[in-house]
C-alpha cells in the first residue's frame, strides 16, 4: 500500500524553517514555507555548524556545498582579556572528526541560508514571500494571512517565536582579513585559523575566520544596556571601543578596524509545558520552542535537528490519522535534548 502525500505548511524561511522543509520534502511530502518577508534571504554575521549539524547536512548531501564556503578552526583557544595570554588549547581540527566523525565549521549566515533554500527549492519546496500571519485555525488547520486567502494545509509548524531577554547584549562584527593583516597584533587571528575566546568580566568576546579565510567574525559580548523593547539597533563604535579598552591590544586593534557595528538583544526562552496543540495538527520548531543563548552554539543546530527527526518520522508515516502521533513522538524525541541545551547555555552567561 502506497504511503499517503501530506501538505506541510512552514512559518518562517529562516534557517530553521527550511532545514525542516528539507527534512520533510525528502520524506516525500509537499511542503509550502510561508514567510513575512518580501526577499528570501538571511543578514548576521557568522554562525557555527557542530558536528551534530554537519552529520545531517551530510546525510542530506550538502556538506561538500557547505564546506567549499566555510573556515575550519585550527584550535579553540581560551585568552586572558587582560593580555591574551593562552589558558587553554584545544585541537579542533582532529577531535571533531575523531570523536564525531564530522567537521566543525564556520560559514556566514548568509552563505548557509542560500545553500539551504536551493536545496528547498530543489526538492519541490513552495516558499510563499510577503505573507504576514495573522491569526492560526489549530482545528483546520489554517493559516490567516494579512490581506490573502487562507492557507490550509494537514499540519502547521510554526518555527517563528517570542523569547525572553537575558540582561546581556552582543556587538556582531565582520571586518575583511586584509585590512586586519596590515596591523602587526592581529595578523597571527588571520595566519592561525581558530576559535578565539578571550573570557572577561561580565563580558567575552568569540572570533573566527568566514568565507574561507576572507572575512573575519567577532561577537563581543557584554551587559545589555538596550532600550526598552528595543532587540536591535545600531550601535556607537566609540562606547564599544571604551567597553574593551583595558583589554588584549590584539583585540583593541582589531577593533579600531571596524567601521559600523548593531547591539543585539540576546534572548532565549523559557521550557514551554508543549510544543504541540491537542488538536495534533500544529507543533512548534526551532527557536518559536527552545531559543537559546549562543554561548554553546547550538541554537541553529537545534533546529536542524528539530527537522531531521520530525522529517524521518515522517518518512515513517502510514496514514494521514498518524500525523497527531508523529508531533506527539517528536516532541517526545526533542523536548529533553533542547531543554538541556538551553539550560546549559544559559549557565554560561557572562
Amino acid at each position: 500500500m502506497s504511503k499517503p502525500q501530506c501538505h506541510v505548511a512552514i512559518i518562517g524561511a529562516g534557517l530553521g524553517g527550511l532545514a525542516a522543509a528539507i527534512g520533510i520534502a525528502r520524506a516525500g511530502h509537499k511542503v509550502t514555507i510561508i514567510e513575512q518577508a518580501t526577499a528570501l534571504g538571511e543578514v548576521g554575521v557568522g554562525i557555527q555548524i557542530p558536528p551534530n549539524s554537519s552529520r545531517i547536512l551530510r546525510r542530506y548531501g550538502l556538506l561538500n556545498k557547505i564546506e567549499a564556503v566555510s573556515a575550519r578552526p585550527k584550535d579553540f583557544i581560551l585568552r586572558s582579556y587582560k593580555d591574551g595570554a593562552m589558558l587553554s588549547r584545544q585541537n579542533m581540527l582532529p577531535y571533531a572528526v575523531n570523536t564525531y566523525g564530522n567537521p566543525y565549521l564556520h560559514i556566514h549566515r548568509a552563505d548557509y541560508h542560500k545553500i539551504l533554500a536551493q536545496e528547498a527549492h530543489r526538492l519541490g519546496v513552495s516558499i510563499q514571500l510577503g505573507s504576514t500571519v495573522t491569526a492560526i485555525n489549530f482545528e483546520t488547520p489554517a493559516v490567516h494571512i494579512k490581506g490573502k486567502l487562507d492557507f490550509r494545509a494537514d499540519i502547521v509548524v510554526g518555527v517563528d517565536g517570542l523569547k525572553s531577554l537575558t540582561g546581556d547584549l552582543a556587538y556582531r562584527i565582520v571586518v575583511k582579513a586584509e585590512d586586519m593583516v596590515t596591523h602587526e597584533n592581529p595578523r597571527e587571528l588571520v595566519n592561525n585559523p581558530a576559535i578565539n575566546y578571550w573570557m572577561g568580566l561580565n563580558a567575552h568576546a568569540v572570533c573566527y575566520l568566514l568565507k574561507g579565510g576572507g572575512l573575519y567574525n567577532i561577537v563581543l559580548a557584554c551587559p545589555d544596556n538596550l532600550p526598552e523593547l528595543v532587540n536591535t539597533q545600531a550601535a556607537d563604535i566609540q562606547e564599544m571601543r571604551d567597553f574593551f579598552a583595558k583589554w588584549d591590544p590584539r583585540l583593541k586593534t582589531l577593533l579600531s578596524i571596524v567601521q559600523e557595528t548593531s547591539k543585539w538583544r540576546l534572548q532565549n526562552s523559557e521550557e514551554m509545558k508543549k510544543w504541540s496543540h491537542p488538536s495534533g495538527k500544529f507543533a512548534l520548531l526551532g527557536d518559536a520552542c527552545h531559543a537559546t543563548l549562543p554561548y554553546l552554539a547550538q541554537g541553529a543546530a537545534m533546529a536542524v535537528e528539530d527537522g531531521a527527526v520530525l522529517g524521518t518520522l515522517m518518512e515513517k508515516l502510514g496514514d494521514k490519522a498518524q500525523l497527531k502521533d508523529v508531533l506527539v513522538i517528536y516532541e517526545k524525541l526533542r523536548k529533553e535534548r533542547t531543554t538541556h541545551v538551553v539550560k546549559s547555555s544559559r549557565s554560561r552567561t557572562s
